[in-house]
């Protein structure tokens, strides 16, 4: 009986120990480089500190975008509507062109956020000249569009995913993430 309790107290010192430490190993949010922001006057991630923040890497020709996280943002736009109103959450997009830059220009952005009814901030990605992937892309490793990426009131980013993931899910960890 004894050894089954020793055995118990170790799984247990075990479990809180990499649970502590799995705390601690969230990255903070590297802060974006934006050279437009439509829809906002100028952020940065730490204006956004004491918030659960959202953030949508898209690009407005990106399949992936159109169909998946473009409609979740405005679905869970409505479904967390008092949270944002009370600035306990916020929903950022950051547009990150990394292909067909003379067709993805902000002028063309503006009129795409006009016509889906995209109203939340939204920054453009600062490019490099030569460089194949712009510099918030890069700081937050993406690996394309639509990546999003979910941070704590702390600013640190507690889930970060490429395509597609179960909405449902990312509702659940909005809402932990909420009552942290």
């Amino acid at each position: 009986m004894q050894k089954f309790f020793t055995v118990v107290l170790l799984v247990f010192i075990v479990f809180t120990t990499s649970t502590s430490q799995a705390e601690k190993t969230y990255r903070q949010a590297p802060q974006w480089e934006i050279t437009e922001w439509i829809n906002s006057p100028a952020l940065k991630v730490e204006d956004l500190r004491g918030r659960v923040v959202i953030i949508d890497f898209f690009q407005l020709w990106c399949p992936g975008c159109n169909k998946f996280s473009i409609p979740l943002l405005q679905h869970w736009e409505q479904v967390f509507d008092e949270e944002i109103k009370q600035k306990k959450l916020a929903v950022i997009s950051i547009h990150t062109v990394f292909e067909g830059h003379s067709y993805q220009n902000p002028q063309r952005l503006r009129r795409f956020l006009k016509q889906k009814g995209i109203t939340h901030p939204v920054g453009v990605d600062r490019n490099i000249k030569g460089a194949f992937v712009p510099v918030t892309m890069q700081r937050y490793n993406t690996r394309g569009t639509p990546e999003m990426a979910f941070l704590d009131k702390k600013g640190r980013i507690r889930f970060q995913k490429f395509g597609f993931f179960q909405p449902k899910k990312g509702e659940a960890l909005i809402r932990q993430l909420l009552t942290e």
